[in-house]
């Protein structure tokens, strides 16, 4: 398995190639995962996907298991009690936008039926192939992440802003970035 080739951004350590080997770029249609994701991105706003991996089972832990329902209780003291958690990123925004997408993300599925259905939507269900002959050619941001952030924040998400957009659409296999190469494109 190590003789793979591998985009190489992912070479660092086996954390990272773990998580390119068996998440990155996967198609993701479970709400639960979606929101999994949308929070973690949240969180990695201005910061390395690398510190956020590192610290993930922490927020798992932290934010009941990513559980949309109970974050969208979550009350002051609750906040107040993360911004404690050395465990997270303790950024007060970020927390209180976790909270306000955990709504957003539940007023989506009553609309929708579900997340996955809306966001799905914008690429007619399936991934975007994208030709990445090499990691220069990705793009931080697209029109089409432009028109899902302004779509989100639209409906009340927060730090949702394209680049994040972006990443959350390469995360869950929205689009396929993964470059000519490597070994998840074959």
């Amino acid at each position: 398995m190590e003789n793979k080739i591998r985009c190489a951004w992912c070479e660092k350590d086996d954390l990272y190639r773990d998580y390119h080997d068996n998440e990155w770029g996967n198609p993701v249609y479970d709400d639960d995962k979606l929101f999994e994701f949308l929070v973690l991105e949240t969180f990695q706003a201005g910061l390395s996907w690398y510190t956020i991996l590192k610290k993930r089972e922490n927020f798992r832990e932290a934010f009941d298991q990513f559980d949309y329902k109970k974050i969208a209780q979550y009350n002051e003291e609750k906040i107040a009690e993360l911004m404690q958690d050395a465990g997270i990123i303790r950024n007060s925004l970020k927390i209180k936008g976790t909270v306000a997408n955990a709504i957003a993300f539940m007023n989506v599925q009553e609309e929708f039926g579900s997340f996955s259905k809306y966001i799905w939507n914008f690429t007619g269900g399936k991934p975007i192939e994208n030709n990445i002959k090499k990691l220069s050619d990705i793009k931080a941001t697209t029109p089409l992440s432009d028109a899902i952030s302004k779509d989100l924040k639209k409906r009340g998400f927060k730090f949702v802003g394209s680049t994040v957009v972006y990443a959350h659409m390469q995360a869950t296999g929205m689009v396929n970035d993964h470059v000519e190469d490597c070994w998840k494109r074959k």
